[in-house]
Formats: C-alpha cells, structure tokens, sequence
C-alpha cells in the first residue's frame, strides 16, 4: 500500500460506531491501488449531516435535498484512472509534500446509516462503498451514461472485495 494524507473532519450530533478514519484510509489507499495511481496522494473528507450536505448539494449542483456523498476532484483526467496527463497539471500537487491532491469526499453520517438499514447490509460496508465511489469520482470516474455506471460499479465491487468488505 501506498502513502496517503487523508485529513479527516467531522461534525454533527451523529457519531458511526465504525473506526471511520482508519477504514477511510484503507478503502482510500486500496481504490488507489486498484486504480494504479503512481503518486502519493492527498484527500480531505468530512463526515456531516444531512442538513449540512443539503446545503452543500445546492449549493454547488443546484440539487435541494440531503445526499449520500459528494466529490470534488482537484484534477481533470483526459481518461478516468489516467493519471500520465496530470505530469502537465502542476496545480494538482502539493507544492511541500509532492503528493497528488485529489481532492475532498463529504459524506452525510445520517444517510450511511439509513442506506445501511435500506440495502440490508452494515454500517462498514455502505461507508466503504461510499469511501470507494467517492476515491473513483476524484480518479475520473463518473456514472453519467450507463456503460459509465456498470463499469464504476464493478470497479466498486471489486476494491470492496479486495478489503473483503461483502454484503
């Protein structure tokens, strides 16, 4: 496994009762792996609720309700997972450490757990799924058409499997 800087924040009331920080990092640095990213790396995440994630989702995708997670990636990838065209973009490394900065995960704390409830499986599981979703969004992956959606997915399933993080 790699080296990463994740610098974890929380706020709100709700507390998981997961080793959040640490399963972050590990979900984190093995979407890494599995992405093939040849640098170290840099992520922020903050876990908040639903009210505060609301206000975030309007704010910048003009969407009025409470989601799971939002990504926001520092680089623009030619080709998700291509990290050969980020040599040109020097504003997407941290100038002290060298690292790639990939950009900032906000999860709503509130949505792991009624997700969790809602798909039937842990706490653990929905955080880490949400973890790896976010970690291919700041790659460049998205799920906007279907071949898109299937391929983000699998990618998902499979840095889950490698954790042996199941269902």
């Amino acid at each position: 496994m790699r080296r990463m800087t994740l610098y974890f924040e929380e706020e709100g009331e709700t507390v998981l009762p997961i080793p959040c920080e640490e399963l972050a990092r590990k979900v984190a640095e093995e979407a890494l792996d599995y992405t093939g990213c040849p640098y170290e790396a840099q992520v922020n995440l903050l876990l908040t609720t639903n009210l505060q994630i609301q206000e975030m989702n309007e704010e910048f995708r003009g969407i009025d309700r409470p989601t799971d997670v939002l990504s926001f990636p520092m680089a623009e990838y030619e080709h998700p997972g291509d990290f050969g065209c980020l040599k040109e973009q020097e504003d997407c490394f941290d100038p002290e450490s060298g690292e790639l900065l990939l950009g900032d995960i906000v999860i709503s704390k509130d949505k792991v757990i009624s997700q969790a409830e809602e798909f039937g499986h842990s706490l653990k599981r929905e955080y880490a799924f949400l973890i790896a979703h976010s970690m291919l969004h700041l790659t460049g992956y998205d799920h906007m058409e279907e071949k898109e959606r299937l391929d983000m997915e699998a990618k998902q399933r499979e840095i889950l499997n490698r954790l042996n993080i199941l269902r």
